[in-house]
C-alpha cells in the first residue's frame, strides 16, 4: 500500500494518533530496528493516548472550570487548607466514585472558587464529567427553561454530570420555585452523583436560606450526610494580590 493513500484513509477514519506516530516512527532510524508488531503496538499507544486527550479536552471545555488544578493549589496562606485531606480527595477521585459531597465554607476571596474546580479538574483527568455554574445563573437557567417548555430536558441534563460544582450557594435565600427545582435536582443525584457546593455561609445557616422547612429538610438530608466539608479562613487572596501589585518597587 502506498504511503499517502494509507494516511488519507487513517485520516478519514479519524486515527490521528496513528498518523502522529507512523509520520514519528518514520523520522526515527530506530524504528527498524523495531519488530512490526512492537511498531504497531507503539502505533496503537499513540493512537489510544491521542483519543485519551481529545475526550479530556471535551470534558474540560463543557465543565468550564476556570482553568483550576490541584497541583497549583497554594498552601503557603494561612487558609486553614489541610494538605493531606485535599490530596486523599485528589487521589483517583474516590469521592466521585462513592457518589459523595463537597462542601467548601469560607469568607469571600479565599479561594473556595477555585479549590472546588481544582477537584473537579481532577475528577475530569480521572475520567468523570463535570460542570461549573454559579448558583444565580443556575436558578436563572432553570426558570428560562420552565418558561420554554425545556425544563425536563435541563434536569436531565444536569443529573447525567458526574460531578456539579455550584459556586456562591445559599448567598440568597430561595424563591418556592428555586427550593422545588433544587430538591428535585438534589434528589435525582442522591447516591448517584457527587455534588460540590461552596458557601460564604455555614450550612447550619442554609436551613433559614432554603426556607420552607421541609423542603430544607429533604435537601439537607441528601446533601450533608455523605459530604466532606473543607472550612477555609483567612484573608481574601484578591485583595493580597492587589496589595502587593500596588507595592513600590524597592529598587
Amino acid at each position: 500500500m502506498l504511503q499517502q493513500p494509507m494516511m488519507e484513509k487513517l485520516t478519514a477514519m479519524r486515527l490521528l494518533g496513528m498518523v502522529d506516530g507512523l509520520k514519528t516512527q518514520q523520522q526515527d532510524p530506530a524504528s527498524a530496528e523495531l519488530s512490526f508488531l512492537e511498531r504497531l503496538g507503539l502505533l496503537v499507544d499513540q493512537q489510544w493516548s491521542w483519543r485519551e486527550n481529545q475526550a479530556l479536552a471535551r470534558r474540560l471545555a463543557i465543565a468550564k472550570l476556570k482553568g483550576a488544578c490541584v497541583e497549583d493549589i497554594d498552601y503557603r496562606a494561612p487558609r486553614g487548607l489541610d494538605k493531606s485531606v485535599i490530596r486523599g480527595l485528589a487521589q483517583r477521585s474516590g469521592w466521585v466514585e462513592s457518589h459523595e459531597n463537597i462542601f467548601v465554607l469560607g469568607p469571600t476571596g479565599v479561594g473556595k472558587s477555585y479549590l472546588a474546580c481544582a477537584l473537579a479538574h481532577k475528577a475530569c483527568r480521572d475520567g468523570y464529567s463535570a460542570l461549573y455554574i454559579r448558583a444565580a445563573a443556575l436558578f436563572r437557567d432553570l426558570n428560562i427553561a420552565r418558561a420554554d417548555g425545556s425544563l425536563r430536558t435541563l434536569l436531565a441534563r444536569l443529573n447525567r454530570v458526574d460531578v456539579l460544582v455550584i459556586d456562591d450557594w445559599a448567598m440568597n435565600p430561595l424563591a418556592e420555585t428555586e427550593r422545588r427545582d433544587f430538591w428535585e435536582i438534589c434528589e435525582d443525584r442522591f447516591q448517584t452523583r457527587s455534588t460540590v457546593l461552596t458557601s460564604q455561609l455555614p450550612v447550619a445557616r442554609w436551613h433559614e436560606q432554603i426556607g420552607d422547612p421541609t423542603s430544607a429538610d429533604g435537601i439537607l438530608d441528601r446533601l450533608v450526610h455523605n459530604a466532606h466539608r473543607i472550612e477555609m479562613k483567612g484573608d481574601s487572596m484578591r485583595k493580597k494580590k492587589g496589595g502587593a501589585q500596588q507595592q513600590p518597587s524597592s529598587s
